[in-house]
């Protein structure tokens, strides 16, 4: 097991730049910090720290080191605040899970009701389908938003419900939405630069079928995991992209961007996965109240 206090003082010592510095800030003698800098070395296997002018330097490993030793402290700071709100019953926290690909417009839409909820401590965390799936079953995450619906497997004890069926829309720059209008849309896009979701996404694998249908080839200059990432890099002028109207409403936090066309034949899906122990939870079930109604 690793020896948090070692850990400790090794990331004062870092934080301080130097040994001395960090016995001044300790209230210890320099030999015992540097001592327990050493067996945390030991301990690791590794030189964390190497001389450098009157103080020391990280090396590589050391690097490594004080990263997970920074996440770690800054969580052990604000544990007394968290355990004081809990204890008092104000603290409100949600654990979401958003699958990739998914649209962060429309998972803002969707958490939009929450998001005034007083001593709020919403936590988000994006990742691969099966791997949040995994946390959910593990009580990690409150909720999963994702493109798709939870698998039928009686060992996950997962349920899902589609929040999100919504019909698509295409924005872009100002230029660029000017200069297609001539041609009318869809035919608008055939040729015009634009972005879109990667090939995992599900969202993608329709709008691939729907270009076929419509005979045009747009001009594709950008692919990404990220929605929110595809809306900033579209509002800086690289192309248009399709985002689906329940997501639409945060347009408006994008400068620069107009509405190019609407794509009623496409549609995107957001289905919210919880466990037995999420569908008690009541900030998820304020969530599914605010979408069925």
């Amino acid at each position: 097991m690793l020896n948090f206090r070692h850990l400790y003082y090794f990331w004062v010592v870092t934080k301080e730049g130097g040994f001395a510095r960090a016995a001044e800030r300790l209230d210890m003698a320099v030999q015992t910090i540097s001592a327990q800098v050493r067996e945390l070395e030991k301990a690791l296997g590794h030189q964390l720290l190497k001389p450098s002018g009157r103080g020391v330097a990280l090396t590589e490993a050391g690097q490594a080191a004080f990263a997970r030793a920074e996440e770690a402290f800054q969580i052990a700071q604000a544990i007394p605040e968290e355990v004081r709100e809990a204890a008092n019953g104000k603290l409100a926290r949600l654990a979401v899970g958003f699958s990739d690909g998914i649209s962060k417009l429309a998972a803002h839409a969707l958490l939009e009701p929450i998001l005034a909820t007083p001593s709020l401590r919403l936590l988000c965390h994006e990742g691969e389908f099966e791997q949040l799936l995994a946390e959910l079953a593990l009580h990690q995450l409150d909720v999963v938003l994702a493109g798709q619906a939870a698998p039928n497997n009686p060992n996950l004890r997962l349920s899902s419900e589609r929040v999100v069926q919504s019909p698509i829309e295409w924005y872009g720059p100002t230029a660029i939405v000017r200069t297609a209008a001539v041609a009318g849309f869809p035919q608008s896009l055939d040729g015009l630069p634009v972005l879109l979701p990667t090939g995992h996404s599900a969202l993608r694998f329709r709008l691939d079928r729907w270009f076929e249908a419509q005979g045009v080839r747009p001009r594709i200059v950008g692919e990404f995991e990220d929605s929110a990432m595809l809306a900033v890099f579209a509002a800086r002028g690289l192309g248009a992209f399709p985002v689906s109207r329940f997501g639409a409403s945060g347009m408006a936090m994008m400068r620069g961007l107009r509405l190019l066309g609407r794509c009623e034949d496409v549609s995107d899906e957001v289905h919210a996965i919880w466990s037995r122990r999420g569908q008690h939870h009541p900030l998820v079930t304020q969530m599914l109240a605010a979408v069925r109604t």
